[in-house]
């Protein structure tokens, strides 16, 4: 599926129609993904390894030198990423969808007719039981997608509950899909169901979960994300997850 220049980057559905980035921005989101790509490869291969102590610390002491430039360009405090869009539903080192996160699987999400379809692969960083993923991270794909079918029904908000059912364990290293929609809205509040099952057997349910997400008031977007959004963190549209 061919996406245009800001649908590539999307972790969010977007509040606001976007414009188009500037190719200097559009560049360093491009490294920002490629360096992503390098570190979720560092991970996996560093849970998989069986190589011996020395050879271990000498990895550690070249990724030791590798970090020092990027400390140099480090941002102040609790400031948002420069790559980011807040409104535009942009979030560079979501730990979920982030390109550039080596926490995130990365989950890609589309939009189709309402309905939230995400896809990822789980690699052996992710594993809790032998083989399998551990549940808490089955828990958060499915609040990424449910928070994320909210916002696209306008009512982007935070979770206040998430219940999550496991039928069958998430299998590591395969395909898997998952689709999330909006069940209700009653005001500030949205409900939304989502399921997980491989690509392969769409019809194999493994695990669901319901949540329910609540815009915060303007005075409480202020509260709690002033510090760290500054102006964006005043309208109440803006992406919470």
């Amino acid at each position: 599926m061919s996406r245009s220049n800001h649908e590539r980057w999307r972790s969010h559905h977007p509040m606001q129609e976007q414009r188009d980035a500037s190719p200097s921005l559009l560049d360093r989101r491009e490294a920002i993904a490629e360096l992503g790509d390098a570190l979720r490869d560092l991970v996996e291969q560093a849970v998989r390894t069986e190589a011996p102590a020395d050879e271990l610390r000498q990895v550690t002491a070249d990724l030791r030198r590798a970090a020092r430039p990027l400390a140099v360009h480090e941002r102040e405090g609790l400031r948002t990423p420069s790559a980011d869009d807040l409104l535009g539903g942009v979030r560079m080192y979501n730990p979920v969808t982030g390109v550039g996160s080596a926490l995130a699987p990365p989950l890609r999400i589309d939009l189709v007719d309402g309905v939230a379809i995400g896809a990822c692969t789980l690699g052996s960083a992710f594993e809790g039981p032998p083989t399998y993923a551990h549940g808490g991270v089955s828990a958060q794909l499915l609040d990424q997608l449910l928070g994320y079918v909210a916002s696209a029904t306008g009512s982007a908000g935070m979770t206040v509950r998430l219940e999550t059912r496991y039928h069958a364990p998430i299998p590591l290293r395969t395909p898997l899909h998952l689709t999330a929609r909006v069940t209700a809205v009653d005001g500030r509040k949205t409900t939304a169901h989502g399921v997980i099952t491989t690509a392969a057997r769409p019809g194999d349910l493994l695990v669901e979960a319901t949540g329910a997400f609540v815009a915060p008031r303007p005075d409480q977007s202020r509260r709690l994300f002033g510090a760290a959004l500054q102006r964006d963190a005043i309208d109440p549209s803006v992406e919470y997850d």
